[in-house]
């Protein structure tokens, strides 16, 4: 059955394949036996991850695993404390970064319940709401205006049936539908005669049966697309990966070589006992530790978390935390033109009528706006433009509403556009629809191209109201409507009407044409009686406005270097107008329509891809071929949509970023972001925001690793010149200097606040490393200072190994709080730089915590340091000053 091609069938041979009744549906008992043969109506969802998993894949970071080894190191050579002070550090970094994928995942399941969850079907002769999941083959279902179509379904009786496919075809003008067979090898989009999954009905209303549920509808057949698409990592964990690795490397190359001069000694000059085994143990832990920024999962985390509830409440809902920085360095933005850079919502822009053109003001379905010509427009005045407004509302099935604030149209967009412009006009709709009740219609058609209502007029009359394709309309009028009553249509009139409606093609305006017909008593109400001999009242341009934010938005990425680029199913014209617009397209960009897409090979758009930067009536794999074409050039992609045919592409990207409101489930999970405004701004928030998290990555970074290697280069310079016994700073010390000292001031620093330049500068290359030259300029410093340093006041009066411990440990932490003042900007002075509580109150937070270290003796013996005295607490604090007023100057350079 899935591969019956139901489209070329005649609407009762579909009823006869599925035996089921158009008048009666399936009965009860049926509906049990092919719910058990084709099983829910519902997509195919992917593997769920349980918490359980989801919470030992914190474990693959490589800086973890270090620390892993560390605790099983310190358990073999029985430090049972410093193994289980490790080991907390391990499951308070994991359980972090747990919780808020989790929270992101739960977040998005929310979004889910936006989708419709019941469709009316008939049963046993009966009409019913049902949960669509319940949905069979065979089933008949009722359609009107409004409903969201569950499954794919073979029309068998329709009256003006009108659909939004966009979702599955790109394609923004709602089609019209008949229940003629088709040839076998049409596209999707070219199926009049059947109606699918994910799509809307905009007008009209009519019966189809089901033919296809769950994964065997086109909807599904592209979810399972998605799923073959793979994921890279985003540079955030390559980055994060790299620092764990090359840490790893260094401590276990470092362990190796002092062991070995440590070994060597031991063999040349005494003997290798246990006490020589246990120390060995104790530096290889201290090593370990002092090489790994404990803080540093913790406070990548922490800084991504925190990043994602700020872009929450700014209406961008971050699935993956490592997204985040993925927006810092996007270079390309992919975007869908309709209801992202546009409102969605036709509006009309210009009315001809009576010779002379008439804009109207006001963007979206919002009643508010202005008429103006190049005289005063009153309405009152105007019969003709009274008429022609007063045919909108009447040829029209749409319906505007009012819901918490907010303007919506139920029903066609284009039908919608004509309602609001009415209401624009002072006009009362339902008020109008009542004195002139429709009594006939003759239904629009996408081979008649118009659409004809009849109406008992209040005043008396009878009257037909047509609305349609200009041209057909034109062809079909031998009369005009002027304020001085109607008149012949003479041809020079004809001419300028034609002209007029060029003009508003070439403006990218869909072009409405209207007209009327007053009815003699005892007309038939024919096509060839009704629609001839029509009185011309106009015609209508409009258009789906750009959204205000979008053009500011774009303005912002030409700027700083980002590259935007529109995607969509609209024709040509429409979509340069709109990109002109809005500042995407200019003179001599390239424009390419799906046809030549489709006919190029990869490597040909390879080639120019970044000369086009409008793509029209483009197909699903259109979007992916784009997208890897951008990327095979090395750029950072993100790619926005909200149909089911943009799921591959946005997998594909290295962020994509779905519709909230507008998208569809396959969409969502694709997707490493959701826009819960479906608005192309918010886009560009969450990249300044992506920027200012990997400018704070970089802070803290350098602030952490700068004293990881300092510790390292001390430990191991210690150990070689005495002996593995006589470490600088015991595990259980390091561990406090990492987290307790550095971490607070490192977190503080991971949501410092912007530079006043971070939307001004140009994306970096997408393969930089963390370690850009200024970080390894910075940490190389700060080195050449602070070792000499620590080395110094190891052995300046060295009494016993717990005194020099005392000050080293003093040193570090003294340094530390310095130098966190100075990284609240790596190019702004502290004079400059923008103020920062949060770093001052953890600065705060650690003086403390080190009162805390000088009072309690417990404190103290389990960190093996002695009470500081002031001689040398003012000692270190004297060293530290160089180290800060250095990294102060590098600021000038």
């Amino acid at each position: 059955m899935a591969n019956t091609v139901w489209h070329s069938m005649e609407a009762v041979e579909v009823l006869k394949e599925m035996n089921t009744d158009i008048h009666y549906g399936l009965a009860e008992d049926e509906v049990k036996g092919r719910l058990e043969k084709y099983g829910y109506n519902e997509m195919k969802k992917e593997e769920g991850i349980s918490p359980f998993i989801l919470f030992l894949h914190q474990f693959k970071n490589t800086l973890i695993l270090i620390l892993l080894a560390a605790t099983l190191i310190s358990l073999a050579a029985g430090k049972s404390f410093e193994a289980g002070l490790i080991f907390v550090i391990v499951m308070f970094s994991a359980l972090l970064g747990f919780i808020q994928e989790y929270r992101a995942e739960k977040a998005l399941a929310a979004l889910k319940k936006m989708l419709s969850p019941t469709i009316t079907v008939l049963r046993e002769g009966k009409e019913k709401d049902i949960p669509s999941k319940d949905l069979v083959p065979g089933d008949i279902l009722l359609l009107e205006a409004g409903d969201k179509i569950p499954a794919d379904a073979r029309l068998v009786e329709i009256y003006s049936l009108r659909c939004d496919e966009a979702p599955l075809t790109g394609e923004s003008v709602p089609v019209g539908k008949n229940i003629r067979p088709m040839p076998k090898d049409v596209s999707v989009s070219d199926r009049k005669n059947m109606v699918f999954t994910g799509t809307t009905v905009t007008g009209g209303r009519g019966k189809a049966v089901v033919t296809s549920t769950g994964m065997n509808t086109e909807f599904g057949k592209i979810a399972e697309e998605v799923t073959a698409v793979t994921t890279e990592k985003t540079p955030l964990e390559r980055r994060t990966e790299e620092i764990g690795k090359w840490l790893g490397i260094i401590a276990v190359v470092v362990c190796v070589f002092i062991a070995g001069i440590s070994v060597t000694k031991e063999f040349l000059y005494g003997e290798i006992t246990m006490h020589f085994i246990i120390a060995m143990a104790m530096f290889a832990i201290a090593l370990a530790v002092a090489a790994v920024p404990e803080a540093l999962p913790a406070v990548v985390t922490g800084t991504l978390a925190i990043g994602m509830q700020q872009m929450a409440k700014r209406n961008a809902l971050i699935r993956k935390m490592p997204a985040v920085e993925t927006l810092g360095c996007t270079t390309v933005i992919c975007s869908d033109k309709t209801g992202t850079l546009t409102k969605g919502e036709m509006t009309v822009r210009k009315i001809f009528t009576m010779g002379k053109m008439i804009e109207v003001t006001g963007a979206g379905y919002a009643p508010v706006g202005e008429f103006r010509g190049s005289d005063p427009v009153d309405i009152s005045r105007s019969e003709s433009l009274q008429m022609l407004l007063k045919g909108g509302i009447l040829c029209n099935d749409s319906v505007l509403q009012e819901k918490e604030g907010k303007w919506l149209i139920k029903g066609d967009p284009t039908e919608g556009a004509l309602v609001v412009t009415a209401a624009k006009a002072g006009m009362h709709i339902h008020e109008i629809r009542l004195e002139n009740p429709r009594i006939e219609e003759i239904p629009f058609s996408s081979e008649r191209k118009r659409m004809t209502t009849i109406h008992q007029m209040k005043d008396g009359r009878r009257i037909a109201f047509i609305k349609g394709a200009p041209e057909i309309i034109l062809e079909r009028c031998t009369h005009i409507l002027e304020d001085s009553g109607v008149k012949t249509l003479i041809l020079e009139e004809r001419s300028k009407i034609l002209k007029a409606n060029e003009g508003m093609a070439k403006d990218a305006l869909r072009v409405l044409g209207l007209a009327y017909k007053e009815l003699p008593d005892g007309i038939a109400y024919s096509e060839e009686s009704v629609e001839s001999d029509l009185v011309f009242l106009g015609f209508t341009g409009m258009i789906d406005p750009p959204r205000d934010e979008a053009l500011e938005a774009i303005k912002v990425c030409k700027e700083v270097g980002i590259k935007t680029i529109m995607i969509t199913g609209d024709h040509k014209l429409t979509a340069v107008a709109i990109a002109s617009e809005i500042g995407i397209y200019k003179e001599g960009d390239v424009v390419l329509t799906g046809a030549e897409l489709e006919k190029m090979p990869d490597e040909g758009l390879e080639k120019i891809v970044d000369k086009v930067t409008v793509y029209a009536r483009v197909a699903p794999i259109d979007k992916l071929k784009i997208v890897k074409a951008w990327k095979s050039k090395g750029e950072i992609v993100a790619m926005t949509g909200d149909g089911v045919n943009d799921a591959p592409a946005l997998k594909q990207a290295d962020i994509g970023i779905a519709m909230g409101i507008t998208g569809t489930e396959v969409t969502k999970e694709a997707a490493a972001m959701v826009l819960l405004d479906d608005n192309f701004a918010t886009i560009v928030k969450a990249i300044e925001r992506g920027r200012w998290i990997y400018d704070n990555i970089k802070k803290y970074l350098t602030f952490l690793l700068r004293s990881n290697m300092a510790q390292v280069i001390v430990i191991g310079g210690v150990v070689i010149l005495l002996d593995p016994e006589y470490l600088p700073l015991l595990p259980a010390a390091i561990l406090y200097v990492n987290l307790a000292i550095n971490g607070l001031p490192a977190l503080a620093l991971g949501v410092a606040p912007p530079d006043p330049d971070i939307m001004q500068r140009p994306p970096r290359n997408p393969k930089e490393s963390v370690f850009s030259w200024d970080v390894r300029t910075l940490i190389l410093l700060a080195l050449l200072i602070e070792v000499p340093i620590f080395f110094f006041l190891f052995f300046y009066e060295f009494i016993d190994i717990s005194h020099a411990r005392t000050k080293i440990f003093f040193a570090f932490i003294t340094i530390a709080l310095l130098v966190s003042l100075t990284f609240r900007s790596m190019k702004y002075s502290i004079f400059e730089a923008p103020p920062h509580k949060w770093l001052l109150l953890a600065i705060a937070w650690e003086i403390i915590l080190i009162a805390a270290v000088i009072q309690i003796p417990a404190v103290r013996a389990g960190l093996g340091i002695l009470m500081p005295s002031v001689s040398d607490l003012v000692m270190i604090f004297g060293f530290g000053i160089p180290v800060f007023l250095v990294m102060e100057a590098t600021k000038c350079f």
